[in-house]
């Protein structure tokens, strides 16, 4: 009985597993406009030819062959959208990567605005990660300062040897996040700049 609810499981995992992957459904597939589509994953900064085999792949289940011409065209508008700017500032705070499908007349100002969003993300992922870093470092003070209360006399300077290795740690940690902060809000200058100067060199060259 085990053996088969097991075996069950599997079976149901697996066939998840592949609805996952399928980038549209089968009713999709059937009522499917591959131009919309085309748009829809140009517009996404989805890889062409990696995209198209998955909604071919998708669609191999009700026997429909995807229009690869008119989904392309779409595919061409939506990349209209996507290689812009204030686009690649957006998909770089969003932590996004980015598939190298601009054109190369497009694709410097799309960088421009990525590279910029990705300098701000990586930043603010930094100070977060710094933050939980205290956090935890400070919750095991707490705990080691009620044990501290009841430790017999051989423990209690051990235990207040490692709270104050961790009170050093938090302290070089606030110092690391002030630095941090003040990157963060110099890349926010920028940011709040670029917004308003989409199309011109950002002043601070190198992010």
């Amino acid at each position: 009985m085990i053996r088969l609810f097991l075996a069950l499981a599997a079976a149901i995992g697996f066939g998840l597993l592949l609805a996952s992957c399928n980038t549209l459904s089968k009713e999709e597939c059937v009522a499917a406009d591959w131009r919309v589509i085309g748009e829809s994953d140009g517009a996404a900064g989805y890889e062409p030819q990696q995209r198209f085999a998955a909604h071919a792949k998708s669609c191999e289940r009700v026997k429909i062959v995807p229009d690869q011409t008119i989904w392309f065209q779409g595919y061409q508008t939506g990349l209209v959208r996507y290689c812009t700017p204030l686009s690649g500032l957006a998909r770089g705070q969003a932590g996004s990567g980015y598939a190298n499908v601009c054109p190369p007349e497009t694709a410097s100002g799309f960088l421009r605005g990525f590279n910029l969003g990705a300098k701000q993300h990586g930043l603010q992922e930094r100070l977060n990660s710094m933050q939980n870093d205290y956090s935890s470092k400070e919750a095991e003070i707490d705990e080691l300062s009620d044990r501290l209360k009841d430790a017999k006399d051989g423990d209690r300077s051990e235990l207040r040897r490692r709270i104050e290795d961790l009170e050093d740690d938090m302290h070089d940690i606030r110092r690391d996040q002030r630095d941090v902060q003040d990157d963060l809000d110099r890349v926010n200058e920028d940011v709040e700049w670029f917004q308003r100067n989409p199309a011109a060199e950002l002043r601070a060259p190198g992010y």
